[in-house]
């Protein structure tokens, strides 16, 4: 199972929102480089990154500055925000991205996302973000009127490398991971899954880890948890490495 410590990045600097509102924002570092640098150094071998100012403006604001995080660390790096088409998909995967996160287009402009999926195989996931079930787009600003389950088949079909699912509620908040709604998608996404929102401690961790076992959880992503210090990423990369280590039997439930 992967850590992906979160890096989000909002007018130049590495902020934390609180269920997705702009205004809502705390700021933990003025140089979002120098934040990555050190969840290399505390042992992550990826980063998740999201340009929030990408987000809210529908195009990628911070690439020269994801581009300079790729260069200059040894981390793989997913990166969300503002992706809208494949020019801008392309420039990121060329300037070191691993693979990039896909929200509203998918949902907005089916079409062209699927043209996207096909073009870039393997390295295109999309982010589904939800809020009392329903997903939003545009920063979470918008109702999409759709639930994960009915968008689900036609996503898979197209070509969807890898899922995130958010659960906006709870994101930001430390209030614990919706477990319920991720079990429910690792059992049946057919694709690798990383859950969000909610991380709050290493229980979060150990909660989540069995369903990387018997289903298709690849990890989880943690935010405010990590910067504020109620969940240690050593502490937790060096728990799930020993569950490896053991071959953990543990069953979810």
């Amino acid at each position: 199972m992967i850590i992906f410590p979160a890096v989000d990045i909002k007018d130049g600097q590495c902020v934390r929102l609180k269920q997705g509102l702009a205004r809502e924002s705390t700021v933990f570092a003025d140089d979002p480089l120098e934040m990555a640098r050190h969840w290399q150094d505390q042992g992550a071998a990826w980063l998740h990154i999201i340009d929030l100012d990408g987000a809210f403006d529908g195009r990628p604001v911070n690439l020269e500055l994801i581009k300079n995080i790729c260069s200059q660390l040894n981390l793989s790096v997913q990166v969300g925000g503002g992706i809208r088409d494949a020019a801008t998909a392309r420039r990121y995967l060329e300037a070191g991205v691993s693979r990039v996160i896909i929200g509203t287009m998918a949902l907005r402009q089916p079409d062209l996302y699927a043209e996207i999926c096909a073009a870039f195989p393997g390295r295109v996931g999309v982010s589904l973000d939800a809020r009392d079930g329903r997903l939003k787009t545009r920063g979470w600003v918008e109702d999409s009127g759709l639930t994960v389950r009915e968008v689900l088949p036609r996503l898979l079909a197209q070509g969807t490398a890898f899922i995130i699912y958010t659960d906006i509620e709870r994101d930001g908040m430390q209030s614990g991971v919706n477990l319920e709604a991720v079990t429910w998608l690792a059992r049946n996404a057919g694709v690798p899954v990383i859950a969000a929102g909610g991380v709050t401690a290493l229980a979060d961790v150990r909660a989540l880890y069995p369903l990387s076992l018997h289903w298709r959880l690849e990890g989880l992503i943690t935010g405010r948890a990590i910067y504020e210090g109620t969940l240690k990423l050593r502490e937790a990369l060096a728990w799930v490495e020993a569950q490896k280590k053991m071959g953990s039997p543990s069953v979810y439930g």
